[in-house]
């Protein structure tokens, strides 16, 4: 027998016995079910069940191909890895804000492209999302956004941005990795402003004096080792001429940068404290994982997802 024809035979008996090893079983229930989210819209839930039920609910669908070890092993991580992250299966345990809120993170991983991974629509091209899809999630989000549910007018009893924040520091307990509170923040440079429409909350993004300089040179790609910003929130409030304000305070939350102190975080430090209260979030060490992630699509930006309103005005 030639010699090829072993090393053919040789490899092929490999894959075989190579079969009887399997991955933790990842199938839940039968695929294409039709399981309904509830309070989504019909044409909305047949574009997450297509693009993202695979790996991120109970309803997996393996083809044959998905079933073939070492594949199947690959397969398994991206569906624990997926469901770890969102799982769509627990979808009615939620509260109405959380499932906004899932939604929201669904539609800006889709944007960032990050989502469905390129890897796994190269076989799978059905879990695509197309430029149709993507505006009928927007057109969806939007119209249960805050504002969209909003009836009637909020009292006019905006509070104070400046009262938000001034407890004394040695009050406000550290958050669990033991970055402490930053009360000067309210003295720094104000550099943009987003608002999150899924949740009603109004943000203000303030920057401190090494980050200022390091957008006057325009050397942002990395952030300089002492950066920090603040983002605060507060809930949108509509006023009686239909203008919007500050209303109740929701968070602050910090970046801080050191390569090297925060190497394990991608150079960041990351912090939150929420309400009146300045209590800090997270009940474990690692709840800055949480954080990560969320910034993980802005990975090219050194993880930053603000962009200042204008370059030209922090001129000295």
């Amino acid at each position: 027998m030639k010699r090829k024809w072993k090393i053919i035979i040789c490899i092929a008996l490999a894959l075989v016995c190579l079969q009887f090893i399997r991955p933790k079983e990842t199938t839940g229930s039968a695929y294409g079910v039709g399981k309904q989210l509830g309070g989504v819209s019909r044409e909305v839930n047949g574009i997450l069940q297509t693009a993202c039920f695979d790996c991120h609910s109970s309803e997996t669908r393996l083809h044959w191909y998905d079933k073939i070890t070492p594949v199947n092993f690959l397969v398994a991580s991206h569906i624990r890895n997926g469901r770890k992250a969102l799982d769509f299966s627990n979808w009615d345990s939620l509260a109405t804000a959380q499932q906004s809120a899932a939604l929201y993170y669904a539609l800006n991983k889709i944007l960032s492209g990050e989502m469905p991974l390129p890897s796994y629509t190269a076989v799978h091209p059905q879990a695509k999302v197309d430029e149709n899809e993507i505006e009928t999630l927007k057109r969806y989000l939007l119209s249960i956004s805050y504002g969209a549910k909003q009836g009637k007018v909020a009292p006019n009893n905006p509070k104070e941005i400046t009262a938000v924040g001034v407890k004394p520091e040695r009050e406000v307990k550290p958050s669990p990795n033991g970055i402490a509170y930053i009360p000067d923040y309210r003295n720094w440079k104000a550099i943009s402003t987003t608002d999150r429409f899924d949740n009603g909350t109004l943000r203000i993004i303030f920057a401190n004096e090494t980050a200022v300089k390091a957008l006057q040179s325009k050397k942002t790609d990395p952030w300089p080792d002492g950066s920090i910003f603040a983002k605060t929130a507060w809930k949108q409030q509509q006023n009686a001429d239909g203008s919007i304000s500050a209303g109740k305070f929701v968070q602050v939350e910090f970046m801080i940068k050191d390569a090297r102190k925060y190497a394990k975080t991608k150079g960041w430090g990351w912090g939150r404290w929420k309400g009146d209260d300045l209590l800090p979030y997270g009940k474990t060490l690692d709840f800055d994982t949480e954080c990560v992630s969320c910034h993980q699509p802005q990975r090219d930006n050194d993880y930053v997802f603000t962009r200042p309103i204008d370059l030209f005005n922090f001129k000295n």
